[in-house]
């Protein structure tokens, strides 16, 4: 199957990368660890991997963002930025699950092609705060080693509500170093521990191609952010207003 050119962005957490997969294979990123600043940086990371491969927007075949779930800012500016470029080339887009990627990196260490353990999974648990995490778990098959098969659909919840399924062997995520009643719990169960692993461009682009040479890319107005939690936007409970 034919390798497309791929432009892949995620600001789903306090890792902010930018990605840029050309004919050849050949992958260039930016990746930066930062609590602020995704807004200020994606843009220029942009226009460095472009202009180091010589290459515009209409040169591509296709975008993909890390669609979530994640922090509400950090999606709303991956989302917004495609939107963007997609609307100015006229370019396709893959909404990536930022779980997903996660997972994909924490598979394949050492390739970003061959997965290391197909039959295993790996448990996904992302920050999510008011002290909970956005969980899921995936597999990935080496026959199809860019398709994540999911296992446990995508979920939010305290801690206490992550359950691994049966046949998951690892666990990652930026949710763990944060709740580490929850590591002792899985490292007690047997699983073992991916540290260090955060949605990264690069695993947008090698899992959003396989999305759009699969038919499964959207137009730009249909690029948007999944949150999973339905009142992230709202607070808690009701402002004191001083109002009777």
């Amino acid at each position: 199957m034919k390798l497309l050119r791929m432009l892949a962005i995620d600001t789903s957490t306090e890792a902010c990368s930018a990605a840029l997969l050309w004919s050849d294979g050949e992958m260039r990123q930016r990746f930066v660890v930062t609590e602020r600043g995704h807004a200020d940086l994606i843009l220029p990371m942009i226009d460095e991997l472009l202009a180091e491969a010589g290459c515009k927007l209409k040169d591509l075949d296709g975008l993909a963002f890390g669609r979530g779930p994640g922090g509400f800012t950090g999606l709303r500016i991956a989302a917004g930025v495609i939107q963007g470029l997609a609307y100015g080339a006229g370019l396709r887009v893959a909404p990536v699950s930022s779980l997903a990627a996660v997972a994909f990196l924490s598979s394949c260490p050492s390739s970003p092609s061959s997965p290391s353990s197909p039959s295993s999974g790996v448990l996904v648990c992302n920050d999510a705060r008011m002290n909970e995490v956005y969980w899921g778990c995936y597999r990935f098959d080496p026959d199809a080693p860019c398709v994540p098969i999911v296992l446990a659909a995508e979920a939010v919840g305290p801690e206490n509500s992550v359950l691994p399924t049966p046949t998951v062997t690892r666990f990652a995520g930026n949710g763990i170093v944060r709740y580490p009643a929850l590591q002792a719990r899985l490292e007690s169960a047997g699983l073992s521990y991916c540290t260090g692993v955060y949605p990264r461009a690069d695993a947008i682009a090698r899992l959003g191609q396989q999305m759009l040479q699969q038919g499964d890319g959207v137009d730009a107005a249909e690029a948007l952010p999944v949150y999973i939690r339905d009142n992230v936007a709202r607070p808690p409970r009701p402002a004191v207003t001083g109002l009777s």
